[in-house]
């Protein structure tokens, strides 16, 4: 008898698991939706309408894991962060990325100008942080790929500049086109001594695969709704601060706010705009918490479990959770 009852309560317990799995597979397809979104731009961005596409942020490749190779410069406990700006700024700016991401092409082609500038005034330092949600979602290697491509360009001291032309030049979601390395050649070439052979081995043999992976991780185990997950001094800002919504002025307004008092740090030399070439991204985003450990980066925002590319900038919109 207690062989039976125990027999029923795995069948039960299966059939549950079972239903859990094709239900997050419906709401994953209901997930397609349009919303609208505001951005309000440097060079008066008018109203866009994007799509939400749920990246769940599951299962990435992380078979063949090696030894992770630490690009230089990187900064963090574990080495896992890309520090711009000066060191010694009183602000951080923490932003979660995946390159294959279309809100994080729209932060990004959006908030630039803005970041670079307040870096070079020496109020703020930026943790660039890596993330592979959209291969993990959609499948492919574009997300990794393109991640190691950029700390190559670390190594080579460039990453500023390339990281820039890869969201200027990002593909369609669905088009996995960082998963060719011919590719990433062609956008170093836009700048200037980045396409050299000790680049195009670094990202040829996926040097820095192992540190991308490292990265992810930390990610999908943080209190993350999608990426971008943007943060000031560990409280996120992104799509809102409060009941403000962002934009360039309100995050020079914002470190302005948290500066105040505070010397700034040393200033660095401005950022050399790279090759400008309109992005195809579509306008999504997300908020979420950082858990780097850096001091003031301590926040969190929405629910673990899942992460998608977000939701637009503009009132009301926000991540959906995966269940």
């Amino acid at each position: 008898m207690n062989e039976k009852n125990s027999a029923g309560k795995r069948s039960a317990r299966e059939r549950l698991q079972m239903e859990r799995e094709r239900e997050r597979a419906r709401e994953k397809r209901r997930r397609l939706l349009i919303v609208s979104a505001a951005v309000v731009g440097v060079l008066g961005l008018a109203a866009v309408v994007g799509v939400i596409a749920a990246n769940t942020g599951g299962n990435s490749d992380t078979s063949g894991k090696g030894p992770v190779t630490v690009p230089s410069g990187a900064v963090g406990e574990d080495g896992l962060i890309i520090q711009t700006g000066a060191s010694d700024a009183p602000s951080t700016l923490t932003v979660w990325e995946d390159f294959r991401c279309p809100a994080c092409a729209m932060f990004e082609n959006s908030f630039r100008d803005t970041i670079h500038e307040l870096e070079a005034a020496g109020q703020i330092r930026t943790h660039y942080r890596l993330a592979t949600i959209i291969d993990g979602n959609m499948g492919g290697s574009g997300s990794l790929n393109a991640a190691n491509a950029s700390a190559c360009a670390q190594d080579a001291g460039r990453f500023t500049a390339y990281h820039d032309v890869l969201y200027q030049n990002q593909p369609q979601e669905a088009d996995d086109a960082f998963a060719k390395d011919e590719n990433l050649f062609e956008l170093a070439a836009k700048v200037p001594g980045l396409d050299t052979p000790s680049f195009r081995g670094c990202v040829s043999n996926g040097t820095h695969d192992s540190w991308v992976q490292a990265s992810n991780e930390v990610f999908r185990d943080g209190d993350f709704r999608g990426t971008p997950s943007v943060l000031l001094n560990g409280e996120s800002i992104f799509p809102t601060k409060g009941n403000e919504q962002i934009s360039p002025a309100n995050l020079k307004k914002w470190v302005t706010e948290a500066n105040e008092g505070k010397e700034p740090g040393t200033p660095t030399a401005p950022t050399t705009p790279a090759p400008s070439t309109p992005a195809t991204a579509s306008p999504t985003g997300a908020g979420g918490g950082d858990p780097e450990g850096d001091a003031g980066d301590q926040g969190s925002q929405g629910g673990q479990g899942g992460q998608d590319s977000g939701a637009g900038f503009g009132p009301g919109s926000g991540t959906e959770s995966v269940h």
